[in-house]
């Protein structure tokens, strides 16, 4: 191995780490206010790329019907809970708002010349199409489950991803998909060639994690959602709406996923199943973090990706075992670092 080899081995583990590292942050940010492991976050990378591979090839995209049919039930299960309560609860209007995205959105798969809008609003339909998953999700499946056990959440979770891994084969089919560059240009830096397209995942990483930290710094839906991860029942008494807060998280996570999925399909051939194995690496990310440091799971995911990247030169078949076990160490100086023994909430 030279020099060579080990920058562009560098180069790939930064590019897959900065993605793990999104989905890391996601996976956190959704455990930390609704007790949720989010398994269906790959769902939305694995969506939002074969969704843009299917605008470029000039294939029909089918996931609008998906994200209407789900707006459909979400409203209906809206109306039921206003009917019941006899007018005292107020319509929620965010429902409303997501069934007019998912028909607008529909309806743009439908009529317009997909494979020759441009890549760029490419992206921005694929953003209209895929984001609204994350709060119809959370409404259809979880939200009136909200206070269960973190056991039943799990079991409804895995549920989901397993209905909607199905669902992508329907929609997507077998065969994977790849959109093309961002950019084709290449930097050479010293002996190894850097690609543009490494840059744009970089770049895009850096942006949003500076875009969370102002909205979780400087906003007011932002400190809501940080005060409802330090203490839900606290939020929930000076009035933050535990159903706004799973709504706006479940938000957050399919428009980081959205992002990933758009950033990483110039990059490799994404499938319909490809999603599961993604974010269970930035599941290892946020592990490494312990579920609550932002940082450290962020670093943790980079090593994930230079630890796949290196595997994959020296033992390509085992690759993925190697990335795994090394989980292992992890939880067993967690265990030994966390002595305390917590109450059940």
């Amino acid at each position: 191995m030279n020099m060579q080899i080990v920058m562009l081995l560098g180069q790939d583990g930064v590019t897959n780490g900065a993605v793990y590292a999104l989905l890391a942050l996601s996976i956190m940010l959704v455990f930390s206010v609704t007790r949720i492991l989010l398994i269906p976050q790959g769902e939305f990378v694995a969506f939002a790329a074969l969704t843009m591979a299917a605008m470029q090839s000039g294939r029909a995209v089918q996931l609008g019907w998906l994200v209407f049919a789900l707006a459909v039930v979400a409203t209906l299960m809206d109306a039921a809970k206003v009917w019941r309560s006899k007018g005292r609860e107020p319509w929620p209007h965010g429902t409303l708002g997501l069934l007019a995205v998912a028909a607008l959105a529909l309806v743009l798969t439908k009529v317009l010349p997909l494979d020759r809008i441009g890549m760029f609003a490419q992206a921005l339909l694929t953003i209209a199409l895929v984001v609204p998953l994350g709060p119809l999700l959370y409404r259809v499946f979880f939200q009136a489950i909200a206070a269960a056990h973190s056991l039943v959440l799990l079991i409804v979770s895995i549920a989901v991803h397993v209905a909607l891994v199905g669902t992508g084969l329907l929609m997507f089919g077998p065969e994977g998909g790849k959109t093309e560059p961002f950019s084709d240009a290449f930097f050479e830096i010293g002996p190894a060639m850097i690609a543009s397209q490494t840059l744009w995942v970089i770049a895009a990483t850096l942006a949003l994690m500076g875009g969370l930290w102002v909205f979780f710094g400087k906003t007011l839906y932002g400190r809501a959602l940080q005060a409802t991860a330090v203490n839900r029942l606290g939020a929930e008494l000076v009035g933050i709406s535990p159903d706004l807060a799973g709504r706006a998280s479940f938000t957050l996570a399919a428009a980081i996923g959205v992002l990933s999925g758009i950033l990483i399909a110039p990059i490799t051939t994404i499938y319909y199943d490809s999603g599961f194995i993604i974010s269970l690496k930035g599941f290892v990310g946020a592990i490494i973090g312990g579920l609550t440091s932002f940082p450290v799971a962020a670093l943790g995911a980079l090593f994930i990706g230079q630890a796949e990247a290196f595997s994959t030169f020296w033992a390509s078949s085992y690759k993925e075992v190697i990335v795994f076990t090394l989980l292992l160490p992890v939880l067993v100086w967690r265990s030994l670092a966390h002595t305390r023994v917590e109450d059940e909430e």
